[in-house]
């Protein structure tokens, strides 16, 4: 019998009162979780905690997005916009998380916050306002595409779509600004702005700064099974 796989997905973190909860809550749209159960994944809810347990059950990870920034005192900089608001909880969480994981060389996905969570991990920077210089965040809900992705020609997202020109989604004010160390951009935006990453030497370690979870177009469902593909070869 084959081994199902297990995957655990980072959740938001908020205290915000008068929305889900007066309490603080842990919240994940059930997009992350459906889009693996489609390819017979075991999707497992990883609340932040004070100290990280021995996740060695787990056979890959999705670092997720969510209502926050990154301190950018992660990068060296200070906060210059003040649409920035931390969850300083849940980044160091996540740090932690990608510690463990890294040495494994197990499977790691991360979904817009998450892409911008592992560019500053490899020691890279983000633009902390991208509208205060361009327009780009889509005014179309997330689950409809909003602006082409192109590709280097020797990107390895090009072989998950027959299109000549492909859309995503785009849900995110900031963005990559300078990359992380071993990263190779695989996708960009018209205006210039980084959708995609990985990582030169790990097995699998990603990025995807749009939301490929919401499976609107075939380039998506092929990008998540390609994750999927990747976490069952190393089982």
């Amino acid at each position: 019998m084959n081994k199902i796989p297990i995957i655990g997905i980072t959740t938001d973190y908020q205290e915000k009162v008068n929305s889900y909860s007066k309490y603080p809550w842990f919240a994940l749209r059930r997009h992350y979780t459906e889009c693996l159960e489609i390819f017979d994944c075991m999707p497992i809810i990883l609340p932040l905690t004070k100290s990280l347990p021995d996740l060695d059950f787990l056979d890959g990870i999705v670092i997720s997005g969510g209502d926050f920034d990154i301190d950018p005192s992660f990068y060296g900089q200070e906060i210059t916009s003040e649409k920035v608001q931390t969850i300083p909880e849940r980044t160091d969480f996540e740090m932690k998380l990608i510690d463990q994981f890294i040495p494994t060389n197990k499977p790691i996905l991360g979904i817009c916050g998450g892409c911008q969570l592992l560019n500053v991990y490899f020691g890279g920077s983000l633009i902390q306002d991208i509208q205060s210089n361009i327009e780009h965040e889509q005014p179309n809900p997330r689950d409809e595409t909003s602006h082409e992705i192109t590709f280097p020609k020797d990107s390895p997202l090009k072989k998950f779509t027959n299109n000549k020109i492909t859309f995503i989604n785009s849900a995110h004010h900031q963005g990559v600004d300078k990359l992380g160390n071993n990263l190779t951009v695989t996708g960009t935006a018209p205006d210039g702005i980084i959708e995609g990453f990985k990582h030169q030497s790990h097995y699998y370690c990603v990025g995807a700064q749009w939301h490929p979870e919401f499976l609107i177009t075939d380039f998506d469902k092929n990008f998540i099974q390609d994750f999927v593909n990747h976490v069952k070869k190393n089982i």
